[in-house]
Parts: structure tokens; C-alpha cells; sequence
């Protein structure tokens, strides 16, 4: 009968590694895998604007159409800027890697840290925003917000352990549902505009004065409405991820994403201004948008509902941006030593699966954290992106500055342009929403400093590990072998038959408490009978614990040994069930033991385990 797998049932069957790419992404694919994050931000980004604009009054709406000009205007810089990075740097890594080669370590890891930290809020608002949806058309599901996001999230993961196609397979029908079901709208919307059979009841007109409008207040909205970009630099990050050609194919990619995301993000703004919808607690301001083109009273109510399933979906499905940029970014700073070598291995399935999981783990912290507030969690979604946006901006710059010399400005003026509106972003959020966004100043230095450290003691290993010119063999004379003995069981036998082939000197130590004084006589008295030769050490602890005096014991012998030119073995005697869910009724001494006696200079540790057949 075969063994039950419950990895297998979860995760599938393991993939050959091979150079064979049909585990890869085709473009088509790769949109709904890695644009899932930038496509579905227009259920918020115009939100965001109105939502600044309407702190002075419902009349300054009307800014929200410049505005939203000014943001495409980034957008189109962030793609033919990231389409560069693409075929500049085809291994992948985005931000991080241009920073890194044109800007210095400190400004490449300020880069992947923010990234890194942006990835899990990417997750966390995509989650929360996707709950809103659910709970804007079904309300009696609002309380459970938060639980609906940690399980949709914890639906993500197992869907990226299982691999990139079958998640790219996964995220077809709700990416490609919401694009359908958003042209749809759009085609309805204007369609009814242009036919004069949807009233005009904008807030204000175009161009109407608005009394207190300041700069001040047009920044504030248009760095929120930025948070619409977002997601923009997955695709750079993620090329290994490709078919071949690999770079063609992410360009390409990249491309028809911003299209489609300017498209949404324009139209949405318009008719959101058209309708003069404001922003409630009770529903989005897309919700509004939909209910009022779709005619809920009518057919319409069909459509509505199907278009606030997908925006939903969507919305849930959008963190799948930052499970499949997260990994990669891992990876990189891994090769570099600035995260454990963990993250460059591939699971079962040729995902990075630690980073996946790593992800995921972060995103519900962040969940729990901020109770899934999808408004509390943008302002440090911005500033997280904004940072490697600026810098990665300007690291494409110094590249074509020192590549092309005077004629630089040819190809880098779109980095200009992009590192430029980067920047103002950064600093809009810093002088007006740092009450939102102290924290990334907070987690950033520790985070930075996590790095160092793991960069440091990966050099500092390397270097003991080094063999110098002259290798040096010590050659030991003999091998004493130290024995754990809990009972006189076919544990014990086994085990000590094994110390006497490999040992020069066999010696057998045992615990002992108390409360079994007479048990441990008894213990002595069947070992010796059995092996009347062999130096049976009884040693006592005081407080019921039995790994620190065998600890104590074998640091005695091993100074003895040392005198002698001898090598120190501590055999850890165990038994294995025959089914692994067994362990669970048995107490784990052996783990702790080893993990105690690993640490000790000199000492050998060896387990025996003895297989149980029933």
C-alpha cells in the first residue's frame, strides 16, 4: 500500500531538474502571474486621490483628472525606465541589482530591504482590499475581515509551492475576468456618457475656483494616487521566470501591462469624476462607479455583481505580484551573502519555496499588526516602493553616463524624468505623511544591519574554511568512544556493539536522580553482566535534567582525551517507529542531546537508531 503524503497531496509530485523551460512562463501568463498587483491598485488609486482631495471639499474632486495625468505621466517614464533594466539586466533583480552595480552595496541593499519590506505590505494590502470587496457585497462578512485575508493569503502560498505554471494557471480566470469585466464597464460607462443616458452630476466643474486649494494638498493626493504604480517593477525582477527569449518576452510584457493599467486608471478616474461618486465607509468608490453605470435595478445587477466578484478576486489574487517577485529578490541578495544560502534553494517543485513561505509569514504578521486596515497600510506601501523606484532610477543614469558619456541624456531621460517625480514622492511622504510611515525608519536600519551581519559571518566562515598552502593532517593515535545508556534495551546492545568496532576505548554513561536511585542499580547491575569489561559511569543530576550532566561528563573526557592524542565519539542511542507520525508519542531527548553536544570543540556526535518493525 503506498504511503500517504500530505506534502505531496498539498504542494504535488516533485519536478526533474532539467534544462527543459515548459515549467516556465509564457506572456501570456506571466501577465496574470506577475501584473495581478499593478492592474488591480485602480480599486484604490483613484480612491486615494479623492480621498486627499476631499479633507478641503467634495468641489476639489476635479483635480483628480490633472492629477491622474501627472501619475500616468510616471507610469510612462517607470516602463520605458524598467524596460531598460529588462535587457540591461536579464538575470533579474531589478532595483537592487541596478543599485547595487551603479549606486554602491549600501544604496543596492537599501533598495532590496525596501523592496523586500514592500513585497509583504504588497500582499498584506492586496488581501485586505480583496476582503473589502467580499465584504462590500456581502456586509455580514465585514467582522471577519482580518481571518478572510490571513486565509487568503495562506491560500497563496500553497498555491506558489505548487510551482509557476500551475499558480499562472490559477490566476488566469481571475485576472483575465477583471480585465473582461473592467473594459466591459468602461465601454458601458462611456458609451452612456456619450449618448447622454447617464446624468452628469460631477462635484464641480472643470477649472472651478476651489477656495484654500493649495500645492500643499495636490501633492498629498498625488502621491496617493501613485500608490497605483506599485508593482510596476515586478516583472524586472522577475525575467528568469520567462520563456526564452527572456527579456524580449518581459519587455513585451511590461509593455501591454501599463497599457492596460493607464487605460483602467485614466477611465476609472473620469467616471468617477463624471459621477461625482464620493468615498464612504459602506462601499469603494469603484463599488459606487460599477453600481451606477450597471443600473443595479435593472439586468445591470447581474453584471454589477460579477464585476465585484472579479474586482475581488483580483484583489486577493494581487499579492501573487510579491510571491513571485519576493523570491527572486531573496535569491539575489543570497548570492551576494546578504541572506541565508537557504533562499537559493529550490523546493520540490523549482519555486524558491522559502521565500514563499518567508512572504507569507510576513504579510499575516502585518495582517495581525495593523488588523488588515488596507487605508493604515498604504502610506508605508508607498514609501516602500518609492525608495527603490528613485533609486533605481537614478542608478540607470550613472550607468548610461558612464557607458555613453555625453550623449547619455538620449537614453536616460526617461530615468530622469522617473527618478525625478521618484523623488518628490519620497519626500512629499516624508514632510506629510512620516506619522504614517515612521516605522519603515525603524525597520529599515535593523534591517540593514541584519544584512551586514550575515554578509560578515559568511566572510568570517570562509575564511576558517579556507585551506592554507600548507595542509596540515593531525593523525590521532586512538578513539574513545562514550555510549548514552537510558536501559538495558536493543537500543543499547546495537549501539554498543557499533562503539566497540569503531573505539579503541568504549566508556558508558548513564543519568541518574533521585527519585531512580534503585531503577539505576538495577540498570548497572544488567549492563554488567553484559559487558563486564566495559567502564559504566553513573552520573547524578540534581534537577532532573539529563542533558547537562552527560555534557559536563563528555567535556571531562574529552580534556583527558586531548592529553592523550585521542578523538572524542558521543553515540546518541535511539529507536525509530515505523511510522513517522509515531514521534509524536515519544519523547525527543536524542534531538536535544545532539543539538547540546554539536556545540562541544573536539567531539564527535553519532546517532544509532534501531528500527522498529511493528
Amino acid at each position: 500500500m503506498k504511503k500517504l503524503n500530505v506534502k505531496q497531496i498539498l504542494v504535488g509530485k516533485p519536478l526533474k531538474s532539467t534544462d527543459d523551460d515548459s515549467h516556465l512562463l509564457t506572456k501570456f501568463q506571466a501577465l496574470a502571474m506577475l501584473s495581478s498587483d499593478a492592474l488591480s491598485s485602480i480599486a484604490y488609486g483613484t480612491e486615494q486621490i479623492v480621498t486627499v482631495l476631499l479633507t478641503l471639499s467634495a468641489a476639489a474632486i476635479w483635480y483628480s483628472l490633472p492629477i491622474a495625468a501627472l501619475v500616468l505621466v510616471l507610469l510612462v517614464a517607470l516602463t520605458l525606465s524598467y524596460r531598460q533594466i529588462i535587457h540591461a539586466y536579464p538575470q533579474g533583480g531589478g532595483a537592487y541589482v541596478v543599485s547595487t552595480e551603479n549606486l554602491g552595496a549600501n544604496a543596492g541593499l537599501i533598495a532590496g530591504g525596501s523592496l523586500l519590506v514592500d513585497y509583504m505590505l504588497t500582499v498584506a494590502v492586496s488581501v485586505s482590499a480583496g476582503a473589502d470587496a467580499i465584504t462590500s457585497a456581502l456586509p455580514s462578512l465585514h467582522p471577519y475581515n482580518l481571518l478572510i485575508s490571513i486565509i487568503l493569503v495562506l491560500l497563496l502560498m500553497l498555491m506558489n509551492l505548487r510551482g509557476l505554471r500551475e499558480s499562472a494557471g490559477f490566476l488566469l480566470v481571475p485576472v483575465y475576468t477583471f480585465v473582461t469585466a473592467t473594459i466591459l464597464l468602461l465601454i458601458v460607462g462611456l458609451f452612456r456618457v456619450v449618448t447622454g443616458d447617464l446624468a452628469y452630476h460631477a462635484t464641480s466643474h472643470i477649472g472651478a475656483a476651489v477656495p484654500g486649494i493649495s500645492i500643499i494638498l495636490l501633492l498629498k493626493a498625488f502621491s496617493s494616487g501613485s500608490a497605483s504604480l506599485t508593482g510596476v517593477e515586478a516583472i524586472s525582477n522577475a525575467v528568469p521566470f520567462f520563456k526564452k527569449p527572456k527579456a524580449r518576452n518581459a519587455a513585451g510584457t511590461l509593455a501591454l501591462m501599463a497599457m492596460i493599467l493607464g487605460l483602467f486608471f485614466t477611465g476609472i478616474t473620469f467616471l468617477n469624476y463624471y459621477l461625482g461618486v464620493v468615498p464612504n465607509a459602506h462601499s469603494t468608490v469603484l463599488s459606487q462607479v460599477a453600481h451606477a453605470i450597471f443600473d443595479v435595478n435593472g439586468v445591470g445587477r447581474i453584471f454589477y455583481y460579477i464585476f465585484q466578484f472579479s474586482t475581488a478576486m483580483i484583489l486577493a489574487v494581487a499579492a501573487n505580484t510579491g510571491f513571485s517577485a519576493f523570491p527572486m529578490l531573496s535569491y539575489n541578495l543570497a548570492k551576494n551573502k546578504y541572506m541565508p544560502h537557504m533562499y537559493m534553494e529550490k523546493g520540490d517543485r523549482l519555486g524558491y519555496s522559502n521565500g514563499i513561505i518567508s512572504l507569507a509569514a510576513g504579510a499575516v504578521v502585518l495582517l495581525m499588526i495593523f488588523n488588515g486596515s488596507t487605508e493604515r497600510l498604504i502610506p508605508l506601501y508607498s514609501i516602500g516602493v518609492f525608495v527603490p523606484f528613485a533609486l533605481s532610477q537614478t542608478g540607470m543614469v550613472v550607468k548610461w553616463r558612464r557607458e555613453m558619456g555625453n550623449k547619455f541624456w538620449r537614453h536616460a531621460l526617461s530615468n530622469m524624468i522617473g527618478a525625478a517625480i521618484s523623488a518628490i514622492i519620497v519626500l512629499i511622504l516624508l514632510v506629510f505623511r512620516l506619522a504614517d510611515i515612521w516605522p519603515f525608519f525603524i525597520v529599515m536600519p535593523i534591517l540593514i544591519g541584519i544584512f551586514y551581519a550575515i554578509k560578515h559571518h559568511y566572510t568570517v566562515v570562509a575564511h576558517q574554511l579556507r585551506l592554507e598552502d600548507k595542509v596540515v593532517d593531525h593523525v590521532y593515535s586512538g578513539n574513545i568512544v562514550i555510549v548514552l545508556v537510558g536501559n538495558v534495551t536493543n537500543v543499547a546492545v546495537g549501539a554498543m556493539s557499533y562503539a566497540q568496532s569503531i573505539g579503541s576505548e568504549v566508556l558508558a554513561v548513564h543519568v541518574s536522580t533521585k527519585e531512580t536511585y534503585q531503577k539505576d542499580k538495577e540498570v548497572e547491575a544488567e549492563f554488567k553482566t553484559l559487558y563486564p569489561n566495559v567502564r559504566f559511569s553513573i552520573v547524578e543530576s540534581s534537577y532532573r535534567d539529563i542533558v547537562k550532566p552527560v555534557v559536563r561528563y563528555v567535556d571531562l573526557v574529552s580534556k583527558s582525551a586531548e592529553k592523550k592524542n585521542h578523538t572524542v565519539t558521543v553515540i546518541v542511542p535511539q529507536f525509530v517507529p515505523k511510522h513517522s507520525w509515531q514521534n509524536i508519542l515519544h519523547n525527543q531527548m536524542s534531538v536535544r542531546m545532539r543539538y547540546y553536544l554539536s556545540w562541544r570543540d573536539n567531539v564527535v556526535v553519532s546517532s544509532y537508531s534501531y528500527h522498529l518493525k511493528k
